[in-house]
């Protein structure tokens, strides 16, 4: 499936620049740029959680992101999202569940042609998760193997109290026009704890917008696929009067 994304989004890219290369009737839309200021704001989802949310029972999850465009170079940007996942270790089955957001900027280092509003850029986010986690079952170890011991109530059973996971991510992506306003984007995201708290009688595994914990790595790396829409709107620069 992932191999599928990643294909269908290359072929899309060039068959953009295909579309493109052939856009000629620009100057209307440069002399309106230099009357007025534009912003460019986008909303979208991320395309590859629910995706996982209909073929994976042990995920459900949703991320919402966006960017304002401050201008050719400079964007704010920010995602929010939430989590759902049931995962199985060698001795124990715990759920994770919680939400997240991340905010920053990104730089467009990518020089367009004209008629071309793409970007292909590096950014940095600060993320901060809100999550619990809840031990479905866990097996003791015992020196005799052949005799399961599989505990399902009681004992460590049951949620842990609620904690915040904060990390940093730095990214590189791309963000290609398939339509007018309408965008495809694919980013690689490096990413760091800077706070990993551990709820009692328990380690923290895992944190939504993260991924797997373990306490010799702090770093992971995510992709993230998205699918969103341009919303520009301008204001119109005031003309001084002139002395009579």
């Amino acid at each position: 499936m992932k191999n599928a994304l990643i294909w269908l989004f290359i072929t899309s890219f060039f068959f953009s620049l295909q579309g493109w290369s052939q856009e000629i009737d620009t100057l209307a839309l440069a002399e309106e740029t230099k009357k007025s200021r534009v912003f460019t704001l986008r909303l979208g989802a991320d395309v590859i959680k629910p995706l996982r949310t209909q073929f994976e029972e042990d995920f459900q999850g949703l991320e919402l992101v966006g960017d304002l465009q401050l201008n050719r170079r400079w964007f704010v940007a920010a995602e929010i999202g939430s989590e759902k996942r049931t995962k199985e270790e060698e001795l124990i089955r715990y759920s994770t569940q919680g939400s997240y957001f991340k905010a920053g900027v990104d730089y467009n280092f990518f020089n367009n042609w004209k008629g071309m509003n793409n970007n292909m850029y590096v950014g940095f986010r600060y993320a901060r998760s809100l999550h619990t986690h809840r031990v479905l079952s866990y097996e003791l170890y015992q020196l005799n193997q052949y005799v399961s011991n599989i505990i399902t109530e009681g004992g460590a059973i049951g949620e842990r109290a609620q904690i915040s996971n904060a990390w940093f991510e730095l990214l590189f992506g791309i963000k290609v026009e398939l339509l007018n306003n309408l965008y495809a984007g694919i980013s690689l995201r490096l990413n760091g704890i800077l706070v990993n708290p551990k709820p009692d009688n328990f380690g923290n595994l895992y944190a939504p917008g993260f991924n797997t914990i373990t306490d010799d790595n702090k770093f992971g790396s995510s992709i993230n696929y998205t699918l969103s829409y341009a919303l520009p709107f301008r204001f119109k620069k005031e003309k001084k009067a002139k002395a009579e």
